[in-house]
């Protein structure tokens, strides 16, 4: 397949800019691709599209606030766009100057904290942070909270609770897992009272999920690394919840990455904690969960393929251009999609590492 086939036309005033006053007042598009049916919801109405005994599967990481700015020692401004941090005071990263550094040059960060680039991967750096404080702490009291590139405008108080689940404990992640930002507390208690049940996995989001997909061919296209944990205790709760009749549904396109990943040979899922660089498209069969919510993904992304792999790719294209002719809110802060798979059989097509 080609990246051109997942691409679709959005007009730029429909990217959010900023989150809703509620975060359950989002709107929430249900594609039911068994019936190739579109139907328009609020996210509010989701304990009436759900069944007791269901499984919702939430990402449990925290957004860090991982982009600092700093300056050359010729004066020249640095962005710096964290990937992960590898050790203490090391991390990768993405950075933003006017000419790209040499290894073993230094940087100082806007609070005098001096950063060495100790070589280069790709669009990434190997930095060192040289101060004595953990380099978690340096974030949180310098750091700025990463929105994405397609929100254009700084990041304000307001976005270190709302560019976070209410449920983030689990600190590591430098981009929100955002089909988790419509949840709010009274949401998750009426799901709970309807019968609902809940579990976790954690996926340390990467910036490479912003990364675009450049070769055409879209197998040619090498997936970031991103840590993720899928415990024993979920696995358990996976496994008693289809003996019972119930539905696994995830709550993101990185919880299915994750039990995608942590699928053995048979099929199954199991426990499993460490790097993964799946790239699920169309000819993967997704087997690990049963439904998706999802928010609305960048033209030709990968995360678009994954949903097309899901629930077949025409099916999702015209659920994005309903979404583009009913004025939906798109991406991050954006409003949310409800899938259901075709439920169609295909060949694993998918490449982890």
């Amino acid at each position: 397949m080609k990246k051109s086939d997942f691409h679709y036309d959005l007009p730029v005033e429909l990217i959010a800019q900023e989150p809703l006053p509620e975060r359950s007042a989002s709107r929430l598009l249900v594609a039911d691709a068994p019936n190739s049916a579109l139907s328009d919801r609020t996210f509010n109405d989701l304990p009436q599209l759900l069944r007791p005994g269901d499984l919702l599967v939430f990402n449990d990481t925290r957004v860090l606030p991982a982009r600092l700015f700093g300056r050359k020692q010729s004066g020249g401004a640095v962005e710096i766009m964290l990937e992960r941090i590898t050790g203490t005071h090391a991390a990768i990263a993405q950075l933003g100057v006017s000419k790209k550094p040499r290894d073993g040059s230094i940087f100082h960060l806007d609070d005098g904290t001096p950063v060495r680039v100790l070589g280069r991967e790709g669009p990434f750096f190997d930095l060192r942070f040289e101060c004595v404080e953990p380099l978690e702490k340096l974030l949180l009291r310098i750091g700025h909270m990463p929105l994405p590139p397609y929100i254009a405008r700084p990041d304000e108080a307001r976005d270190g609770e709302r560019y976070q689940t209410v449920y983030a404990r689990r600190p590591g992640a430098v981009a929100a897992p955002t089909a988790g930002l419509h949840f709010d507390e009274v949401l998750l208690d009426a799901l709970r009272a309807r019968g609902i049940q809940f579990g976790y996995i954690t996926l340390h989001v990467g910036a490479g999920t912003f990364q675009p997909v450049r070769s055409e061919n879209i197998e040619d296209h090498e997936m970031h690394r991103e840590w993720l944990n899928v415990g024993a205790e979920l696995v358990e709760k996976i496994h008693r919840t289809r003996a019972h009749g119930g539905r696994v549904i995830a709550v993101g396109t990185t919880v299915v990455r994750a039990l995608e990943a942590a699928r053995a040979d048979h099929g199954e899922v199991e426990p499993f904690a460490g790097e993964t660089r799946i790239f699920i498209f169309p000819g993967h069969r997704i087997l690990s969960v049963d439904g998706l919510i999802t928010n609305f993904h960048l033209p030709e992304s990968t995360l678009l393929m994954l949903v097309s792999a899901f629930a077949g790719r025409e099916f999702m294209l015209s659920a994005y251009r309903h979404a583009v002719e009913r004025r939906y809110r798109f991406y991050s802060y954006g409003d949310a999609m409800l899938v259901w798979p075709d439920g169609r059989d295909s060949a694993m097509g998918n490449r982890q590492s």
